[in-house]
């Protein structure tokens, strides 16, 4: 059954007319988004989430058999990765059955459909949580948000209740470490989000898919923007074999 959004929800529908002014032929069943749509002439896949809802073995199995028909079937078609989830689902019996390895099977369809040449891009337009982000969005070729999206690994009274840091210390500690603050800037900050998308969107969908992310740059974007002073460098002295200084 499909829920009608409330307030706090991004309409897909609306989204999908905005981002898809050619036509779009998305169906939603049960919060998973499937379909295509035009951008500048050529048929794109789309897959993805709506509502909130979170991944659970269902959705994920679902995602990756539409990833993996498109590379069977489409050779070279581009996908686009729609972005709304509140995490992996922590139920008992997605927990008994695996999820982990479900997840782990829609982050290798989504990589064998790069290593075929399919060019992968995420769109978080509402909100994006931990291991339901990982294997959607953010293991595209790249990652895009739209400003008012929310993204995050985790809130910081939960974090504060797993860590037994304080929740004073951890809001402290986001205004100053992105890895702490949820929101797209943060994200933009440590190479995660490429560009967060402000005005004409279907535009910017056409220059994203026009953009060539064969080299995973992110760990040096992160860098550059100053939101992730250490992995650069820690992958730089592993690949030369040379001690990390501080």
């Amino acid at each position: 059954m499909s829920q009608t959004p409330t307030p706090s929800q991004v309409d897909w529908r609306a989204l999908a007319q905005t981002l898809f002014p050619q036509g779009q032929q998305i169906s939603e069943k049960d919060h998973f988004l499937s379909g295509t749509a035009q951008v500048d002439g050529r048929t794109v896949t789309v897959v993805g989430t709506t509502g909130h809802t979170p991944i659970g073995i269902e959705i994920a199995l679902a995602q990756a058999s539409v990833i993996l028909q498109t590379v069977r079937e489409h050779p070279g078609r581009p996908i686009v990765i729609l972005v709304d989830t509140q995490g992996q689902r922590l139920r008992h019996r997605d927990e008994m059955l695996g999820i982990n390895s479900y997840m782990a099977h829609l982050g290798k369809c989504v990589e064998l459909a790069r290593r075929q040449g399919h060019r992968v891009i995420g769109l978080v337009y509402d909100q994006a949580l931990s291991g339901g982000f990982i294997t959607s969005g953010l293991i595209a070729d790249a990652c895009y948000a739209l400003p008012d999206a929310t993204i995050r690994v985790m809130g910081l009274p939960a974090m504060a209740r797993i860590t037994k840091v304080p929740e004073e210390r951890l809001t402290e500690l986001a205004r100053s470490n992105p890895v702490f603050a949820p929101g797209p800037e943060n994200y933009l900050r440590m190479g995660g989000v490429a560009e967060i998308w402000h005005d004409d969107l279907a535009q910017a969908l056409s220059a994203a898919l026009a953009t060539d992310y064969r080299a995973d740059t992110r760990a040096a974007v992160g860098l550059e923007r100053g939101g992730r002073k250490w992995a650069q460098r820690v992958i730089q002295a592993v690949a030369n074999d040379v001690p990390l200084n501080g």
